[in-house]
């Protein structure tokens, strides 16, 4: 599955538009995650816990995107985007979406 931020994929044509695709994934945090990254905040730098578990439901959104697109005919997802929204305290929502079209 190819999938660009932009609008067109570089080298092919646009044979075919699917649709609308999305995928997303709701994540919340791990009490022992939660501890570290409190004393890192004493300290100060990045929070490798969260970065990691936000990567983690970044590629889970793209995967469901692409599924979704793969079982409607797709072999390609344009103007891809990520959003993120948080769903209820200490939780949040990763949405992976685009338009799904057949590239040749």
């Amino acid at each position: 599955m190819i999938i660009v931020t932009t609008e067109n994929v570089y080298g092919k044509e646009i044979k075919e538009l699917k649709g609308f695709v999305r995928g997303s994934t709701v994540q919340t945090k791990h009490i022992g995650k939660d501890i570290l990254a409190g004393l890192k905040t004493i300290v100060g730098g990045e929070i490798g816990e969260y970065t990691e578990m936000m990567d983690e439901a970044r590629q889970k959104a793209i995967g469901r995107m692409a599924e979704d697109a793969k079982q409607k005919g797709a072999n390609a997802i344009i103007g891809m985007r990520l959003q993120t929204s948080a769903v209820m305290q200490n939780a949040a929502e990763i949405i992976a979406y685009g338009t799904a079209v057949v590239v040749e």
